[in-house]
């Protein structure tokens, strides 16, 4: 099993599931809320008992051999199609497009053993990733996350087209980017249309909001390379840092009006605290 989540955080996940606001129509589980009724009789799958659910699904012939309390789960017509949209530009290389792996894993592992779908999708180098299903698909999507490499610009706006134009039913868009790119709120606008569920995952580093640096330096552009002489004072920086907050707080507000859930992430939180914390408050899980 890939080493990209703590074993103690997939444990806590199985007992939560990806939270939508609207009602989805799928193809698979009968796990979330949809328009549609009915199920067909295809056994797909199992899974653990929690309290609340069902006790008529539980299997008993299993109970019996097993001593374990197991959910049958069957083909259904009510299914969440979870999409990860992961930033993978030179500004997310490093700590940022780990913690971007982690949270689409986590995300996805919750999908998984809830028989949710989930297909994972890069940018710049689009990479379409193998459509995952079930828990036995866990291991799989965890490598394929960690594989991940940071590289080129962030061709936002063009991301989030592909994303819309794919077939499939509505479902949950993740974008997870730090969107440092003047095109990120074009691209938002356009994700709600899907008549999915959207969240963007805020990834930022602490420098990024607040930097620690002063004098006369030589910045360069992570994405283009660009160079750029600068001379900065105390007052400068302060300066900075307060429009460096308002742009990330602005950031927030402009998601939650297009509809979308907005979770702000940085390199330095605790995991589980994004997770088991951040996500739950921000109605991505329940």
């Amino acid at each position: 099993m890939s080493e990209l989540l703590p074993p103690s955080l997939l444990g806590r996940l199985e007992r939560l599931q990806l939270s939508t606001r609207r009602r989805l129509a799928g193809g698979l589980t009968g796990e979330h809320r949809s328009p549609r009724h009915g199920s067909s009789l295809d056994f797909a799958d199992y899974r653990e008992y929690y309290p609340g659910d069902d006790l008529r699904r539980v299997d008993l012939h299993a109970f019996a051999r097993l001593d374990r309390l197991l959910l049958k789960l069957f083909e259904a017509e009510d299914d969440l199609a979870l999409r990860l949209l992961i930033d993978t530009s030179a500004s997310m290389e490093g700590e940022k497009l780990h913690r971007a792996a982690q949270v689409a894993g986590a995300l996805g592992f919750s999908a998984l053993v809830r028989r949710d779908i989930v297909t994972v999708h890069t940018f710049p180098v689009e990479h379409n990733g193998p459509r995952f299903l079930g828990r036995s698909a866990t291991a799989q999507l965890l490598q394929t996350l960690e594989n991940l490499e940071a590289s080129g610009d962030t061709p936002f706006a063009s991301a989030t087209l592909r994303a819309l134009s794919r077939p499939g039913p509505p479902g949950l868009t993740v974008v997870i980017s730090d969107l440092l790119t003047p095109e990120w709120e074009q691209g938002i606008r356009r994700l709600p249309a899907r008549r999915g569920d959207l969240v963007v995952v805020h990834v930022l580093d602490p420098q990024d909001l607040d930097p620690d640096l002063e004098g006369d330096l030589e910045l360069v552009d992570a994405e283009t390379g660009a160079r750029v002489e600068v001379s900065l004072s105390s007052k400068v920086m302060t300066d900075y840092r307060q429009l460096a907050h308002r742009w990330a707080d602005d950031v927030a507000g402009r998601v939650r009006a297009s509809g979308g859930a907005y979770l702000r992430v940085l390199t330095t939180d605790p995991i589980e605290d994004v997770i088991l914390g951040g996500a739950r408050a921000a109605g991505v899980l329940r």
